[in-house]
């Protein structure tokens, strides 16, 4: 399904605004007829716009069971007017009762950008992704004993989206995940994937290696402003000391994850030393396997709506991580000339020497 940013806020809005329960509210959100609006959104999506919401809230009441939620709340937070009629809807669309969910549903299966189940069976990965000059790049350990892993991205990528013509599926908290128009390539068929995996694992190497350079300053250093008012982005505040540009350089992939995995945002927390380099150390690994995941179902081209924006923004899970990539490189070159200001004598992070270090 082909969607602008415009039509992608519109379909937001008639699948999760709380008022607009009805085709008639629906269509006054519009300002169009109901049979314009019905029209115009079945041809774009292959769904009534009735049955998209109903659709989506069942995910959702599906995701909300699933994580304490009991049947009652999450019936009435469907929009249903009693809980039976929502048991009948939940059990014809899943193949079991609400009651079931939080059981059926917590066994093993995993929503988007969570890490990949590893099959001990599975034939070794590709030379480019593994073995891989960082540590944390190499697969995750392996239980002998565990059982086979479900093949989690079909017929159903995640446990609790229900088949859909259009792709469009509820994603936590708030959100909408729309997956890509048509088949997704296989990971051999992105012949980018070496300069990928080179450049995530650069990222993650030279960011240790300016974490461990700034434990050579003391706390006032690190603190010390020492380009005023320089701002990266708007939304992260200024990052006029070494602190606060390692702390966004880390916080960055922290908030992205927490997107793609629809948990909550962390806390713009403590930028001491230490608790920085523990929360890079948490981070990398979660960062890498998020992005071999996306690699190998090919779902460069994913979208994440994210209603938490003002207005909802979407973002394509290719442009995320260029996203990411791209000011983290801005960064960690920021966080060098500052060292240098105070006089450390750092590298000048160039891949060509990294590369050359780690073969």
């Amino acid at each position: 399904m082909t969607f602008g940013r415009d039509r992608l806020r519109e379909l937001l809005d008639a699948v999760l605004d709380e008022n607009n329960a009805t085709l008639e509210r629906m269509a006054q959100h519009a300002y169009a007829s109901q049979w314009h609006f019905s029209r115009t959104f079945a041809v774009g999506t292959g769904e009534s716009p009735v049955a998209l919401r109903r659709r989506v809230m069942l995910e959702r009441a599906a995701w909300q069971l699933r994580h304490g939620s009991s049947v009652t709340d999450a019936a009435f937070a469907a929009g249903y007017d009693s809980v039976e009629g929502f048991a009948r809807a939940f059990a014809r669309a899943y193949g079991y009762p609400p009651s079931e969910a939080a059981r059926v549903l917590g066994t093993g299966r995993r929503d988007p950008g969570a890490p990949a189940p590893v099959d001990p069976g599975a034939p070794a990965p590709v030379d480019h992704w593994a073995p891989a000059p960082v540590d944390h790049w190499a697969p995750a350990p392996v239980d002998p004993g565990a059982p086979a892993p479900v093949d989690h991205w079909a017929p159903a990528p995640v446990d609790h989206w229900l088949p859909a013509p259009n792709g469009v599926h509820f994603h936590p908290p708030t959100n909408l995940w729309v997956e890509e128009d048509g088949g997704r390539s296989t990971a051999p068929d992105y012949p980018a994937a070496e300069v990928l995996a080179q450049m995530v694992q650069h990222d993650l190497a030279d960011t240790r290696y300016l974490l461990e350079r700034a434990t050579e300053l003391d706390d006032d250093e690190r603190d010390r402003i020492r380009f005023p008012g320089l701002v990266v982005l708007e939304w992260d505040g200024p990052e006029e000391s070494v602190s606060r540009v390692l702390g966004n350089l880390v916080r960055a992939k922290e908030m992205w994850l927490a997107s793609m995995a629809g948990a909550d945002h962390p806390e713009d927390s403590d930028n001491g030393i230490d608790s920085l380099t523990d929360r890079f150390e948490d981070v990398a690994p979660r960062w890498v396997e998020t992005i071999r995941d996306i690699h190998r179902r090919g779902a460069w081209g994913d979208v994440l709506i994210d209603a938490l924006c003002d207005p909802p923004e979407s973002f394509v899970l290719g442009g995320v991580v260029a996203h990411v990539l791209t000011f983290a490189a801005h960064r960690r070159q920021l966080a060098r000339h500052m060292m240098r200001a105070v006089g450390l004598d750092v590298d000048h992070g160039d891949p060509l020497d990294w590369n050359r270090s780690s073969s």
